[in-house]
């Protein structure tokens, strides 16, 4: 093991410990959390986690809120069950039964990547306990190409190890991690050194070598409620305040093809744009979580 696995090793151990573990619709997860007043649900997307949050929720709890993110089910830290609804819609049924467990009334929402679709279903059954919505990189309508998730999941169905001879150990090698986060999640490379890219790999794959990931992206297209998102993310509509915040720099999710989109749905009068690329979080936690306290009425 070198010094960066042996690094890894420690900020997992750390991740796990700031955490705690609990049940919902008969499935365990880990919900990272901090602070105490009004919460804020920080949703994640795909590959990641909530240790994609662990910068965003302390920033969040020194300015008064109770912020916290958990796990989906086939990621992070979350229990992998073989029977269980990976479609968007079967996740954001599991997450309004996970935000019952953890007891939150009413609560600001954050969206992210594929936790937008999430979120925004998740906000379609709980509407009357949002109190704010932000929206960073993310999609309101799913492009006509494959995002490079779906093809690999067309490829293989049981994980990366199961890929056709030198893909599945390109996928899991620590340098085809470093180079894609490198060259779409964040534009500070001085934000996410090696071990921390490491332990983005571990979360994603898990003990399976990230044969759950890939079943939730074979089901990205399944049926979900796209066409009544609208209520909940039209501020024209919505009882709560809308706000968009952009990494600027993202080169999967661009403000030009999915930034100005969401700005149409949502009525908003702007967006905040961001120096950074897809995964913001890295790039700028301390502006993202200014911009979700002000959403909020926090500023």
């Amino acid at each position: 093991m070198n010094a960066d696995a042996y690094q890894a090793a420690a900020i997992l151990a750390a991740h796990r410990e700031a955490g705690t573990y609990f049940r919902a619709a008969g499935v365990g997860s880990f919900v990272l959390q901090a602070g105490e007043g009004e919460p804020v649900v920080l949703m994640h997307g795909l590959p990641a986690s909530s240790f994609l949050y662990r910068k965003v929720i302390p920033e969040l709890a020194s300015r008064g809120f109770r912020a916290l993110s958990f796990d989906w089910p086939g990621l992070g830290l979350a229990d992998r069950p073989n029977e269980f609804d990976y479609t968007f819609s079967g996740i954001s049924t599991w997450a309004a039964a996970a935000v019952d467990t953890l007891k939150l009334d009413r609560f600001h929402l954050v969206v992210h990547d594929a936790g937008g679709p999430v979120g925004f279903e998740l906000a379609l059954r709980v509407r009357e306990r949002i109190r704010s919505l932000t929206i960073l990189n993310t999609m309101v309508k799913l492009p006509k190409a494959p995002f490079p998730g779906e093809l690999l999941a067309k490829l293989s169905t049981e994980g990366f190890h199961h890929l056709p001879l030198g893909l599945g150990r390109l996928l899991s090698s620590p340098r085809a991690w470093q180079q894609m986060l490198y060259r779409v999640g964040v534009w500070n490379r001085a934000a996410l050194p090696m071990p921390e890219i490491l332990v983005w790999r571990d979360l994603a794959l898990g003990s399976n070598d990230g044969a759950t990931y890939l079943r939730i992206m074979s089901k990205v297209r399944e049926g979900h409620a796209g066409q009544r998102w609208a209520e909940v993310i039209d501020s024209r509509q919505t009882p709560y305040p809308v706000a968009i915040v952009w990494g600027g720099y993202d080169p999967m999710l661009s403000i030009r093809r999915y930034g100005w989109r969401v700005l149409a749905e949502t009525h908003v009068q702007s967006i905040t744009v961001l120096p950074g690329r897809h995964f913001l979080q890295e790039d700028c936690a301390p502006e993202v979580a200014a911009l979700i306290a002000k959403n909020a009425g926090k500023a």
